[in-house]
């Protein structure tokens, strides 16, 4: 292995740096990602993240870029404070102690904050089901098996069903920042009983509805007759991967149905409708993720209008205390 050298993210100096990387490792792993300077340098200038402290990168004497490994945190933890780690290691520079490395830097870390919290903490990755080396290594690290989640997608060239509401809802676009506080409160209110949950800040929703990337004609919600926030679905295109890739694909980032209105057919209506508006914008694929043990059964619905498996992840996660830490 050569000696290496590891030091922080230095500002936008960085991006070309990390994102030509990122892109030499998608050409040998064909995992079908795309990366981009604008779409990194947004998600390092989202509130609460501090790339400084956590986005690290690993150099060999020449000054060549090895690996990246980035760790995100919830701003507001809750019982424990979760860290997840994502990181690549160039393919010729793979399974020769890099990767315990990078682990020791993101368990240190997670550790750090969970003290600043006075919280316990666990760190959680993950990999393709079929990424065996990865399994292996996450496994001999002490790290354990979570949960599975897919990618689908569904074909737009198909017809769509009409989406069907109940008497008195309505589906309407957001109006942005005007809507953000009533938009995160229904989405914390939606997911606070799933695997994992970490409420979303106004701020946080705020910045991306801000940014260049935002489709506000994909931003849907279900609005229940006494004027509640009910459902939501937010899609997203994303015009420079597409172009890259010569694709027309457009994702379902995210749906739910708040609680207290579930069972009535709403995530069904809105997730057509948020298709329709894929159609309509010129796309020829609709995509998604999905969590296998989503407990109001979202795969079911998926698969019942259309969507197919691509390929599936798996979680993994260890928990962090003081004897963990390389």
């Amino acid at each position: 292995m050569p000696v290496l050298t590891t030091r922080p993210y230095r500002g936008e100096v960085d991006l070309p740096l990390i994102v030509d990387f990122l892109n030499a490792c998608e050409a040998v792993d064909r995992e079908d990602n795309f990366y981009s300077a604008t779409d990194l340098g947004l998600s390092f200038a989202e509130p609460d993240f501090d790339p400084t402290q956590n986005v690290r990168l690993w150099e060999d004497e020449a000054g060549r870029l090895i690996a990246y490994a980035d760790l995100w945190t919830p701003p507001e933890p809750l019982e424990s404070l979760d860290g997840f780690l994502w990181f690549r290691v160039l393919p010729t520079e793979r399974w020769q102690g890099i990767e315990r490395d990078i682990l020791a830097w993101a368990e240190a870390r997670v550790h750090q904050e969970a003290t600043v919290h006075q919280l316990p903490a666990k760190l959680q990755l993950s990999c393709r089901d079929c990424q065996s080396n990865c399994i292996v290594f996450y496994q001999q690290h002490g790290y354990s098996y979570e949960r599975r989640f897919l990618t689908m997608a569904r074909s737009l060239t198909e017809s769509i069903p009409e989406p069907i509401l109940p008497e008195g809802f309505q589906i309407i676009q957001t109006r942005g920042v005007e809507d953000a506080a009533a938009w995160v409160e229904m989405y914390n209110q939606t997911f606070i009983d799933h695997w994992n949950f970490h409420p979303q800040t106004v701020a946080e929703h705020s910045y991306w509805l801000s940014t260049p990337v935002y489709c506000p004609e994909l931003d849907l919600i279900a609005v229940a007759p006494d004027g509640t926030f009910a459902a939501f679905c937010h899609g997203h295109i994303d015009a420079e991967e597409n172009q890259q890739k010569d694709r027309r694909e457009g994702w379902i980032n995210s749906l739910g149905t708040r609680r207290g209105f579930r069972r009535m057919g709403l995530a069904r209506a809105i997730l057509l409708t948020g298709l329709q508006r894929l159609k309509a914008a010129g796309m020829d694929t609709a995509k998604l993720g999905v969590d296998t043990q989503n407990p109001n059964s979202a795969q079911t619905l998926y698969e019942s209008v259309g969507f197919r498996t691509r390929y599936a992840s798996l979680s993994y996660s260890k928990t962090i205390s003081s004897q963990t830490i390389s």
